[in-house]
């Protein structure tokens, strides 16, 4: 299509939209993109809805390409924000959202800090505390400093804006850490306390920000410093009362049932809101102190199921997170950014190599970490989006003030993130394996169940090479496992005990194969987001083999997959084991085929249960798959006369 054809339908409402789609498709092509600048220009404030249709599909398209590459998401989405914004000039945040942008920022950043102390459980540190809470002290209090002071030496500065960027730069956050776990993997022991630290830091660096804040417009001198602590006082005192009230009784009320489950979601989304402009509202910056303790306290109280809440809010952190680091990026002036000239390098050289590793040497003297494990933790803290959202609201202010040298906050800002985060982002891998601190891929099959049929497939599998963790409760079986040299785990696999000591982190697939329809449906649910659902199978009941075909591919997303041929459930295996039939493995060969083993047992009736291929990948046979074993396949079945 040529650039004056796109021209003329730019004009068209009713084309609108699909222009934006065929745009985004001829990505590279400047000219094409250049001609749907000039029009939205025209008429941004009127009709944005492309605009915002358009981000959402870019952001959808850096978080697969992350998955593909292996590489954390927010490279990808700075990217895509530079380009669409200051590059071919297609996104203006500030004149799509107006008034409503940092609203916007704010609102989302308390959400996604929110979802991230769902996850803070006090068992995961018990034995790294210490280092946690150095970190978020002598390790903050010395990035600050030498920050503060670098930027004052090499940028010349003043003294009261070097320390509150100083102050800024203390965050590194969830958006930017998650992914880098999630990718690196880290053991766990660096995963807990890059997680802990990640998401509180980001409160208590709003906080030290405010505070240097409010110390340069009381003017200095003794009378700020005591405007100042005040401050501080009140920040802790709203964000710690509101905090904690607002996660005790909603705990109470989703213990007791007196929320409708279909309402746990959208009532969380609305007390994350109230809690937290309530609390700014009291407190300039407490809401972010507020929405972090109400995490907490709601993780970490007894008999209060957040499983639903916590999914939903990963998917809505993950949406919101893509989209606020492309409007940010898209905000970036890269004027502003050439202004700082070659500084820039020494600065990212004094942040990576000498604010963080510092910061890590005085917080883990003492600790149990070996040096490994030390060596990571001083290379991986890049900064966020609450690095990037204080930062512009702060200049914005300072502005207004008349301070100079606020204007350079916000470039400065996004070159440290830009900077940590590709720099960290694309070397993470490398450094955890260079250093020996990485988990291998996980290949491991975790059984739920421990009854005949799971011994013997567990043994089978074990004897292949797989590993293999059952969890079960009865005594009996579970000794027999150990016996075979298979991991165990005695006890309910869905218990608060089991959330406690089952380290699932080496596992990739999940067999439900107990006895009890109930447990199967329960360690599904259970497990499916550790998981995923493609990685979860259950064995059929046998009421579920007459049911009709639409009720089971309903029953998919939320049970887990069905193994086997929908013939085969729990009680066929079993009963063919009582009547003398054997879990088998044989493997095939050139003179064997899997067609010949198929004919050589035909009148023991064979049953293929699971695949092994070359790659000691575990292949379930259901009926949502089919898979063609070849050479170098080790084939799992049953025979019975």
């Amino acid at each position: 299509m040529s650039t004056n054809n796109i021209k003329v339908f730019c004009y068209y409402d009713e084309e609108k939209f699909f222009l934006t789609i065929i745009i985004w498709y001829n990505y590279f092509s400047y000219t094409a993109f250049k001609s749907l600048t000039i029009h939205i220009d025209r008429e941004v404030e009127t009709n944005s809805a492309p605009i915002i249709a358009a981000l959402f599909v870019i952001a959808t398209i850096c978080q697969w390409i992350a998955w593909r590459v292996r590489v954390p998401a927010i490279l990808f989405l700075l990217l895509s924000g530079m380009a669409i914004g200051p590059v071919f000039g297609g996104l203006e945040p500030d004149l799509i959202l107006g008034d409503l942008l940092f609203p916007f920022i704010s609102l989302s950043v308390a959400i996604i800090l929110f979802e991230g102390s769902l996850t803070l459980n006090y068992k995961e540190i018990r034995f790294m505390q210490n280092v946690v809470r150095n970190i978020l002290s002598i390790g903050m209090l010395s990035t600050w400093l030498i920050i503060a002071f670098a930027s004052k030496f090499i940028f010349d500065l003043d003294w009261e804006i070097s320390f509150l960027f100083g102050a800024i730069m203390v965050v590194t956050g969830p958006t930017v850490i998650a992914p880098i776990i999630k990718t690196v993997r880290p053991n766990a022991s660096i995963s807990n306390i890059l997680k802990w630290e990640s998401i509180v830091i980001d409160p208590i660096g709003a906080s030290l920000a405010v505070l240097v804040y409010e110390f340069i417009v009381s003017g200095g001198g003794q009378k700020a410093i005591g405007h100042t602590m005040l401050t501080f006082g009140q920040i802790l005192l709203v964000g710690f009362v509101i905090g904690c009230l607002a996660g005790y009784f909603f705990g109470l009320l989703l213990r007791y049932h007196y929320i409708p489950e279909f309402l746990h979601n959208i009532t969380t989304l609305g007390l994350v809101f109230g809690t937290f402009t309530i609390s700014n509202m009291l407190q300039h910056e407490a809401g972010l102190v507020t929405v972090t303790v109400f995490g907490i306290w709601l993780a970490n109280m007894r008999e209060v199921d957040l499983t639903r809440i916590l999914e939903f809010k990963e998917t809505l952190s993950t949406l919101l997170i893509s989209l606020l680091f492309i409007i940010l990026a898209a905000r970036i002036d890269f004027d502003a950014l050439k202004e700082l000239g070659f500084g820039i390098i020494l600065f990212l050289f004094v942040v990576q190599f000498l604010a963080r590793p510092l910061s890590i040497m005085f917080s883990t003297i003492g600790s149990p970490l070996k040096w490994p494990e030390r060596h990571f933790l001083a290379w991986v803290a890049p900064r966020g989006i609450v690095a990037a959202t204080v930062a512009a609201l702060f200049a914005f202010k300072l502005e207004n003030y008349g301070h100079s040298n606020a204007d350079i906050l916000i470039p400065l800002t996004f070159i440290v993130i830009i900077g940590t985060v590709i720099i960290q982002s694309t070397t993470a891998s490398f450094v955890a394996r260079l250093l020996g601190v990485s988990e291998p891929e996980p290949d491991g099959i975790f059984i739920v169940g421990a009854n005949p049929l799971s011994v013997q497939i567990s043994i089978a599998l074990k004897r292949l090479g797989l590993n293999v963790l059952v969890a079960g409760q009865s005594e009996t079986d579970i000794q027999t496992l150990k016996q075979a040299g298979v991991n165990t785990f005695l006890g309910n696999p869905t218990s608060e005990l089991a959330n406690r000591y089952l380290h699932l982190g080496q596992y990739r697939t999940m067999l439900t194969l107990s006895q009890v329809p109930s447990m199967n449906t329960a360690a599904s649910l259970h497990f499916r987001m550790e998981f995923e659902r493609r990685n979860v199978y259950r064995i059929r009941e046998r009421n579920e083999l007459n049911q009709l075909k639409h009720i089971k591919d309903v029953e998919f997303g939320q049970r887990g997959q069905k193994l086997f041929p929908p013939e085969i459930s729990y009680a066929t295996l079993i009963g063919i084991l009582i009547n003398g039939g054997h879990i088998r493995t044989a493997q095939l060969t050139h003179s064997k085929s899997y067609q010949q083993l198929l004919e050589t047992h035909d009148d023991k009736n064979i049953i293929p249960l699971f695949g092994i291929d070359p790659k000691n990948e575990l292949h379930c046979l259901s009926c949502y798959q089919e898979i063609t074993p070849t050479t170098g396949w080790n084939i799992i079945f049953t025979t019975h006369n």
